[in-house]
């Protein structure tokens, strides 16, 4: 299967890979599925894997004709739960694919799950005097959401790729523009503000004390976009069964870094 049709007509790409126990797993924001693919090669014989595009992203660009939220992503992967009559599905989201999982469970509950794995995320974006555990480490505000409106969607995507893989910052403006500009072109510009301010909008802590099935937090460290002090957090916050991996030597980007390590931490919990 390469597409998943909603109720409202639109296409996802949608791959579905093996059999055996559901493993549904999530990229994040202007990402797209490709970043578990070397991990789902891995893997292959060991569980179906079902990995696809948010709307507006990648393989799903032009799947973009209602405004696009959190909570619509969430819906989205309620539907294709549904529709493909899943259970004791095991939940890998990383980056805002975690946000989406936060989501799930928030409008959804966990009857249709068997464990949640969320990858390099905070609960909350925004930090603020008692919230440190945020975007960029602690150093974002509600007063820099909203100084970035307007901006130019290219710089702000810079900026946080850059925050993401900081060894890119290296690299003259004028040589990784470009290159950032081609990985924009995948995506639908109106989907990702909407995600953008949706995701930096939420405030999902009290839905990891709503999870009743064992939760997974695997981080990188030293990191990049988060702090590493959010395992913790998580293992103080979860009332179901806990556990947290550490990848070192990566970034937020550490799926991509070391997916040899990602897919044999994930075969642990399969």
């Amino acid at each position: 299967m390469s597409e998943f049709q909603l109720k409202n007509g639109m296409k996802l790409y949608l791959e579905d890979h093996g059999s055996g126990q559901p493993v549904i797993m999530m990229h994040g924001w202007s990402s797209s599925h490709e970043i578990y693919s070397e991990p789902v090669e891995i893997l292959k014989g060991k569980a179906r894997f079902i990995i696809y595009d948010h709307r507006g992203h990648s393989g799903s660009k032009n799947a973009n004709k209602e405004a696009a939220t959190m909570e619509t992503l969430a819906s989205d992967l309620n539907e294709i739960i549904k529709g493909l009559g899943l259970s004791d599905v095991t939940l890998v989201g990383w980056s805002m694919g975690s946000g989406v999982a936060m989501n799930y469970v928030r409008d959804y509950g966990c009857s249709a799950l068997k464990q949640i794995v969320l990858c390099d995320m905070t609960p909350k974006q925004i930090n603020d005097n008692e919230w440190k555990l945020g975007l960029y480490r602690g150093k974002y505000t509600a007063e820099d959401m909203k100084r970035e409106e307007g901006k130019d969607p290219l710089r702000l995507y810079q900026q946080f790729v850059v925050g993401a893989v900081p060894k890119l910052g290296k690299i003259p403006g004028f040589l990784l523009r470009p290159k950032l500009k081609k990985l924009l072109a995948k995506c639908d510009q109106g989907v990702l503000s909407s995600l953008a301010v949706s995701m930096k909008s939420q405030d999902n802590r009290d839905v990891i004390g709503k999870i009743t099935v064992p939760l997974t937090y695997f981080y990188p460290t030293p990191g990049s976009l988060f702090s590493p002090d959010l395992a913790e957090w998580y293992r103080s916050n979860t009332k179901a069964p806990f556990n947290s991996v550490e990848f070192p030597d990566g970034t937020h980007m550490f799926i991509a870094e070391h997916p040899d390590l990602f897919a044999k931490e994930l075969e642990k919990l399969l």
